[in-house]
């Protein structure tokens, strides 16, 4: 801390740290900060710095599951959705974790004691009325529209501060209080494998932003069709895939062959053999200050993620996305990697693994802190903020933010550390259910065909099908017993009626009933009061039997040959 005193008296009390200026002038930046995240640890009887739990909990409670049943001994597979080989750019191949428990010694014994709690009473004690009247109650704008969160924090903060209205027009757009675009862009995505299915516990929204360059034309100004023509070059650089547009373009007009037919015409689509951006990136591509290939983001890309409580919409009667946000989620990519230092990063874990016995693996480290946020190492930021005591969001402390950091280091299953973006539905007619640039509060999950995907060595499925098939619940933990009770007979059986459906519309598996939304509501408003999130945030009413304590040294899983895509 920084405290400057000019020949004046100052006055420090541990409490407030006052400081009394000669000229009667505001206190240090540093020391504001000092006193915002000191109220913060005060308020919320939580520590920004020292770890209490362990430095392990990037690996997920969802881990700890037990794969095979202690009566029947049937094997269950949730494990893959996350541990497969992954696509080049993405060189981590991570097939082995189907089937054995690899954890370091720090965390054999299970961190996440939430998971073992009977929370029933509590919840009881909260009714109906109140859950509802809490979760439609926002945490991010105070009264006048304002995002609190900007206000709140400290000048001098050097993370993320919220800049999203969530104020979107129908092609996804954000929008401030003056209507001027925040650079912010909504997609629609068919929702990951498990624990992020609404019927778990949360809703939730990711969106977009590509740098500065990417939304300008040559001269520097603010072009939005160009903006939109690089969010479809990245869409499919990304995924690999060719993107359709929702009109012609005239790619003289951008001297970039968007189409990969060698000349300039006229092209209704972008193919993943695009060699440049447009606009003012195009300039900056030629002179190598940013960069493109094949399942990466550019430098500076940003995403942000909303996870929300289960609001409940009579009309529809159906379940939406809650006002109340339980975290609000930020990454950014800071540097560029190229293909050959990021294989040489998964190859160095990967060597290292296998040159030790299992009992020996190690933690990972990342670099980093709550404030500017913790860096995996091919090339991302990220950074969250979480509910309060009250309510209230206020930052992530440095093990809060740990919990990130698993799931988007170090999996085959992500492209350049990321999930929702690559799952981005695909229509471009803004009238039908598939339509891809928009917000969830726009147009929900009711009507999204299940996606299909393809397996080595199996035919093409359907991706939630061979989910439930392969894990008999529509979560890792399978206690999610209204979903086991919709979708399997008495024997056990899956009911191919139900598959059908699920087919057409994904809503049937996803959302869950008006009792069981505000059951799991109340779960997680236990965890908020306790503050509790570094032992586990899932939204359990009574203890889980299906996850270990304790694992055992070079512990097993059952699953003897593993599924990879």
């Amino acid at each position: 801390m920084n405290i400057k005193l000019l020949f004046c008296t100052a006055i420090i009390t541990p409490l407030s740290f006052l400081i009394f200026a000669c000229d009667g002038g505001s206190d240090d930046s540093d020391t504001v900060k000092s006193r915002y995240i000191n109220r913060q640890e005060k308020d919320n009887t939580i520590s920004y710095n020292d770890i209490k739990n362990t430095r392990g909990v990037y690996i997920t409670s969802m881990c700890y599951t037990k794969t095979q049943d202690s009566i029947t001994a049937e094997i269950f597979n949730p494990c893959y959705s996350c541990h497969t080989n992954g696509k080049v750019p993405n060189f981590y191949s991570d097939t082995a974790l189907q089937m054995e428990y690899n954890f370091p010694l720090e965390v054999r014994t299970n961190p996440f004691t939430n998971l073992f709690k009977d929370r029933g009473i509590a919840v009881a004690a909260i009714s109906n009325a109140v859950i509802l009247e809490y979760v439609r109650q926002s945490n991010y704008f105070d009264g006048e529209g304002a995002i609190t969160l900007d206000k709140a924090l400290p000048e001098s903060w050097k993370g993320y501060r919220p800049d999203s209205y969530f104020n979107f027009d129908n092609e996804g757009f954000d929008h401030n209080k003056n209507n001027d675009y925040t650079g912010w862009r909504a997609f629609r995505y068919t929702p990951f494998l498990g624990t992020f299915w609404p019927t778990n516990g949360s809703t939730d929204d990711v969106l977009i932003r590509l740098d500065r360059p990417f939304r300008e034309d040559p001269s520097g100004d603010f072009n939005l069709l160009v903006y939109k023509l690089n969010l479809a070059i990245v869409e499919a650089i990304v995924k690999d895939a060719s993107i359709q547009l929702p009109e012609a373009i005239d790619e003289n007009l951008y001297g970039v062959d968007l189409n990969g037919d060698g000349v300039l015409t006229s092209t209704s689509r972008i193919l993943p053999s695009v060699k440049s951006y447009v606009g003012r990136a195009k300039g900056k591509l030629n002179r190598q200050e940013i960069h493109l290939a094949k399942g990466l983001f550019p430098e500076n890309t940003e995403f942000l993620h909303s996870v929300r409580y289960l609001d409940w919409n009579d009309t529809s009667d159906s379940v939406q996305m809650s006002a109340r946000m339980k975290e609000l989620r930020y990454a950014k990519k800071y540097t560029w990697s190229t293909y050959s230092e990021l294989e040489r990063v998964a190859l160095a874990e990967q060597w290292e693994m296998q040159s030790l016995d299992s009992n020996e693996a190690q933690l990972s480290v990342f670099r980093g802190d709550y404030e500017a946020g913790l860096k995996n190492e091919i090339g991302w930021v990220y950074q969250g903020f979480i509910e309060d005591k009250k309510g209230d969001l206020r930052p992530q402390t440095h093990e809060e933010s740990i919990a990130c950091m698993g799931c988007h280091s170090h999996l085959g299953a992500t492209t350049d550390s990321v999930f929702a973006f690559p799952r981005k539905l695909e229509g471009i007619a803004k009238s039908k259910t598939d339509y891809g640039w928009n917000h969830w509060s726009q147009k929900g999950l009711a009507g999204i065909k299940e996606p299909r995907v393809k397996y080595k060595n199996i035919d093409e499925q359907y991706e939630y099908s061979f989910y439930l098939k392969n894990n008999h619940s529509g979560n890792e933990f399978r206690n999610n017993q209204e979903v086991i009770d919709k979708f399997f007979d008495q024997n056990g059986n899956i009911k191919p009626s139900m598959l059908q459906k699920l087919h057409n519309d994904i809503s049937v598996l996803l959302l869950p009933s008006r009792s069981r939304a505000l059951q799991l509501n109340k779960a997680y408003k236990v965890t908020v009061g306790e503050q509790s999130y570094i032992y586990g945030r899932d939204a359990n009413i009574k203890p889980i039997s299906a996850v270990f304590e304790t694992i055992k040294p070079e512990q097993k899983t059952g699953i003897r040959k593993p599924l990879v895509r």
